[in-house]
């Protein structure tokens, strides 16, 4: 095999090594957050989101060791879980196609298209937040409003999804329905500290990415409410014996 061939099934190699989802709804002058997942091999290399309908001619928004100054552009890696975020400030309407690249030395960087929908009206498929927490052992409920009446799905990026009344992912109950007009409700329960990461609702080919973040519940201390009591009974003490 010759040099060009092997540089043509090495690039087919890696055809699937980044996923992210392949469209959003979002509106005109609000944020939004993607997730890239890569392999592996991938941990220590620039990663990068590149704007424009082709790869070959993109412009480099922001790079993991070039931070955008403009402050439009936002991008962090997460190298545990092997996946790099990207955030859009300010969205407008000719933001539309994103590419999330990892530089490879010597070859043609590897690369995954996405399409953004900017509208100014209300998007197709939207969440209340995108970012919300749970906690350990407890529920988590996520409220996906769609316009459309396509199936709708509930997924883990980079492993399965949910669809119809319930299911599973990783091991964690996963229960949904649609009660409410136009609103796609899914609960995950008896949540595990795994369980933090990016998921998205899916309708047809629009999704909506929603980072999750499991963590011990907070533990409200009764100290201040003691002290408190305490101080009462001292004074009490004190008028008996006056």
């Amino acid at each position: 095999m010759g040099d060009v061939d092997r540089r043509v099934c090495a690039r087919s190699r890696r055809v699937h090594s980044i996923t992210t989802v392949s469209k959003v709804s979002v509106k005109t002058g609000k944020s939004i957050s993607i997730p890239c997942l890569y392999e592996s091999q991938y941990v220590n290399n620039v990663k990068y989101l590149c704007e424009g309908y082709y790869w070959r001619y993109c412009s480099n928004a922001v790079k993991t060791n070039k931070p955008d100054g403009s402050g439009k552009y936002l991008i962090s890696d997460d190298k545990r879980k092997k996946i790099f975020t990207v955030t859009i400030n300010q969205l407008a309407n000719e933001n539309t196609d994103y590419w999330c690249m990892v530089e490879i030395d010597g070859w043609v960087d590897d690369r995954v298209h996405f399409q953004l929908s900017v509208t100014s009206g209300t998007p197709s498929l939207y969440v209340d937040h995108q970012k919300i927490t749970g906690y350990i052992g407890e529920n988590i409920t996520v409220r996906c409003h769609h316009s459309n009446s396509g199936e709708m799905k509930w997924c883990r990026l980079g492993r399965n999804c949910v669809t119809g009344s319930s299911g599973s992912i990783d091991g964690t109950t996963v229960t949904a329905h649609m009660r409410d007009p136009n609103v796609f409700t899914v609960t995950m329960s008896g949540l595990k500290s795994e369980n933090s990461g990016w998921y998205w609702c899916a309708e047809a080919d629009i999704q909506i990415p929603v980072y999750l973040t499991v963590t011990e519940k907070p533990i409200t201390s009764n100290k201040y409410k003691y002290c408190k009591l305490s101080t009462k009974l001292y004074k009490y003490e004190n008028l008996i014996h006056l």
